[in-house]
C-alpha cells in the first residue's frame, strides 16, 4: 500500500466522521431552536393516526434518524406518555422524515449541473459564518442558528473528503462487481444495507454514503442501490430493538411494530421491483444519481406508509403476537405498580435523546411527587383528627416513597442538566432540582407531624375541640397552598400562583394569631403543657409547609 492509499483512506474516514459530526451538531442546533415546539408535539398527539404520523415525520425531520425517534417511541411507551395506538402512526412517520437527509446530502449533486450553486462551493463560507455567530453572538438564537451551519457545511465538506477520498477507487473492478452482483442478488444487497446500517445506527448516513458513491462516477447501479436502500430501512430499526431490552411488553411491542413496518414495506417493494428488473435489465444495471437515491427514498416510505396506514392495527395484533403476555403473580403486579417503579418507567433513558421531551418528562414526574405529597399531607391532618396508628403507618410508607422519588428524580434531572439545553431549559431544570428539595422538605413536615401524633397516641395526650379546629382550619389552609403550588407547576398557571401567595399570607396571620392564643390557654392554666408542646410543634410544621409552597410558585414565576 502506497502513502497515496493511506492517504485516501485517511481522507475518507475523515470525510465520514466530519459528516456523521455534521449531522449531529445541526440535529444538536435545530433541536435547540425547536426544543418547545417539539415538547409541544406531546400535547398534538391523540387517537388521530394521521396526526401521528405527520408529528413522527415532523420529529425526525428534525432529529434526522428514525431510529432514534423509534428509541424515543419506546422509551414514552415505557413511560406510559403514549398508547400503542399513537406509536404505531409516530413509528410510520419517522420513515417519511429519515428522507429529509438524502434529499440534504442530494444537494451536493447539483454542481455536476451548476457549479456555482454547489453547497460544497460554500460549505467553507457557511462554517466560517456559523463559526463568527457562535463566537461573537451574545443572543442564544443566533448562536443556535450558527449550529446549524456549522454542521451543515461539515455535512457537506464530509461528503466531499469521502468523494475525494473513494473517488480513485471506484473504477476499480472489485466495486463494479460487487455493485454489480447486489444488483443481481436483492437478498445480498438487502443484507448489506441492512449490516451497514446496523453497524452505523443511522440509516441516513448509510444511504448518504450510498449517495456519495453514485455520485463518483456511474458505479452504483438503478437495483443495487434501491436493495441496499430497503435493507437500511430494517437495518435501522436495530437501535430501538436493542433499546427496548428491559422495558415494559408495550415498550418492546413498539419496537417490533417499527421491525414489522419496514420488513412488509422491504418485501412487497423488493418483489415488485425484482419482477420490474426481470423484464428490464437494462434498468436494472443503469447508474443512478444521488438525486434518484433520493427520489425511491422518499417514495418508498410515502407509499408504504399509505399502503400500511389502513392496516396499523394489524400492525399491533402482530406485535401482540411476537411479545406475548406472560403471566405474573400477584406479588409481581404490586412492585411493577410501586410508585417508584412507574416513576422509573417515566424517567426513561430513551427519553434524553431529545432534551425537550426529557425536561417535560421530568416536570410531570416532580408533579407527581407533589400530589403523593400532598395525599400525605392531608392523611396528616386526618391523624391529628382520628389519633388512628394505621394512619400514622401510611404517613411513614408514603414518606418512604417520597425520598426514593427525590432520589431518582435528582438522578434524572443531573443527566438532563448535562445535555444540550437553551437557557430557559437550563432554568427550568435548576428549578425543578429546587422544587423536588421542597416537596421533599413538605413531606419531612408531614412526617414530623405524624411522630406527634404517634406522641399523642402513646402518651393519651388530647387537644381540645378548639384546638382540633384551630389546627384543622390552618391545616386546611396549608394543604390548599400546597395544591395550587402543585398545580401552578404543572400548569404554569399565574391563577394558582396568586392564590399561593394569597393562602400564604392567611396561614402567616393565622399561625401568629393562633400562636398567641394557645400560649395565653397555656399561661390561664386552660391547657395541658405537654399537648401546648405538641400543638405549637404542629402549628410549625403547617406553616413551613405553606412557606415551602411559596417557594414552587416562586420558582415557576421566574419561569414565566
Amino acid at each position: 500500500m502506497s502513502i497515496a492509499d493511506v492517504s485516501n483512506l485517511f481522507t475518507f474516514c475523515g470525510g465520514l466522521g466530519m459528516f456523521l459530526y455534521g449531522m449531529h451538531v445541526m440535529s444538536d442546533g435545530i433541536q435547540r431552536s425547536a426544543g418547545e415546539k417539539m415538547k409541544n408535539l406531546l400535547g398534538i398527539l391523540t387517537n388521530n393516526r394521521l396526526t401521528a404520523v405527520l408529528v413522527g415525520a415532523l420529529i425526525t425531520a428534525i432529529i434526522q434518524s428514525s431510529g432514534a425517534t423509534t428509541v424515543m417511541v419506546v422509551g414514552f411507551v415505557n413511560a406510559g406518555l403514549m398508547t400503542l395506538a399513537q406509536a404505531v402512526g409516530v413509528i410510520m412517520g419517522a420513515n417519511i422524515g429519515t428522507c429529509i437527509t438524502a434529499w440534504i446530502v442530494s444537494m451536493e449533486s447539483l454542481g455536476d449541473a451548476f457549479k456555482a450553486m454547489s453547497p460544497t462551493l460554500y460549505a467553507p463560507l457557511i462554517v466560517c459564518i456559523g463559526a463568527f455567530l457562535i463566537m461573537f453572538s451574545k443572543k442564544n438564537g443566533r448562536k443556535d442558528v450558527g449550529n446549524i451551519l456549522i454542521g451543515l457545511g461539515l455535512l457537506f465538506l464530509g461528503l466531499d473528503f469521502m468523494k475525494n477520498g473513494a473517488g480513485e477507487y471506484t473504477d476499480l473492478p472489485i466495486f463494479t462487481t460487487a455493485f454489480r452482483l447486489f444488483s443481481s442478488n436483492p437478498i445480498l444487497g438487502i443484507a448489506i444495507g441492512m449490516i451497514v446500517t446496523a453497524i452505523m445506527q443511522s440509516s441516513s448516513a448509510a444511504v448518504g454514503i450510498l449517495q456519495m458513491l453514485a455520485s463518483t462516477g456511474g458505479v452504483v447501479t438503478t437495483a443495487s442501490a434501491i436493495y441496499i436502500s430497503l435493507g437500511s430501512n430494517i437495518g435501522s430499526c436495530v437501535t430501538a430493538l436493542l433499546s427496548s431490552m428491559g422495558t415494559t411488553r408495550n415498550a418492546k411491542r413498539t419496537a417490533v411494530m417499527h421491525l414489522t413496518f419496514n420488513i412488509v414495506g422491504t418485501i412487497l417493494f423488493g418483489t415488485v421491483l425484482y419482477i420490474v428488473f426481470l423484464f428490464n435489465q437494462t434498468l436494472r444495471v443503469a447508474p443512478i444519481t444521488s438525486v434518484g437515491i433520493s427520489i425511491f427514498h422518499t417514495v418508498f416510505n410515502i407509499i408504504c406508509t399509505i399502503l400500511l396506514f389502513p392496516f396499523a392495527n394489524v400492525l399491533v395484533k402482530i406485535s401482540d403476537i411476537v411479545v406475548p403476555k406472560k403471566e405474573e403473580t400477584m406479588e409481581q403486579k404490586q412492585d411493577s405498580n410501586s410508585e417508584e417503579n412507574v416513576a422509573l418507567r417515566h424517567l426513561d433513558k430513551r427519553i434524553l435523546e431529545s432534551p425537550a421531551f426529557a425536561v417535560e418528562a421530568a416536570s410531570r414526574e416532580v408533579v407527581h411527587m407533589g400530589e403523593i405529597t400532598l395525599q400525605n399531607a392531608r392523611l396528616a391532618l386526618e391523624a391529628i383528627t382520628t389519633q388512628e396508628m394505621d394512619t400514622v403507618q401510611k404517613i411513614y410508607e408514603n414518606e418512604k416513597t417520597i425520598n426514593n422519588l427525590e432520589k431518582m428524580l435528582t438522578e434524572y434531572l443531573v443527566r438532563i442538566n448535562n445535555l444540550s439545553l437553551t437557557d430557559h431549559q437550563h432554568l427550568i431544570v435548576s428549578n425543578l432540582f429546587y422544587t423536588v428539595n421542597d416537596i421533599e422538605r413538605v413531606g419531612d413536615h408531614t412526617e414530623n407531624i405524624a411522630e406527634q401524633v404517634e406522641y399523642m397516641i402513646k402518651n393519651h395526650i388530647n387537644f381540645s375541640e378548639t384546638g382540633i379546629k384551630d389546627i384543622q382550619d390552618i391545616g386546611n389552609t396549608a394543604a390548599k397552598a400546597f395544591a395550587y403550588s402543585i398545580e401552578c407547576r404543572e400548569k404554569n398557571s399565574k391563577e394558582a400562583l396568586r392564590k399561593v401567595i394569597n393562602l400564604e399570607d392567611d396561614v402567616d396571620i393565622l399561625e401568629e394569631d393562633l400562636r398567641a392564643k394557645h400560649i395565653e390557654r397555656l399561661s390561664a392554666g386552660e391547657c395541658d403543657p405537654s399537648s401546648g408542646v405538641v400543638f405549637l410543634d404542629i402549628l410549625g410544621n403547617l406553616e413551613r409547609i405553606s412557606d415551602h409552597a411559596t417557594n414552587i410558585v416562586g420558582y415557576v414565576k421566574d419561569e414565566l
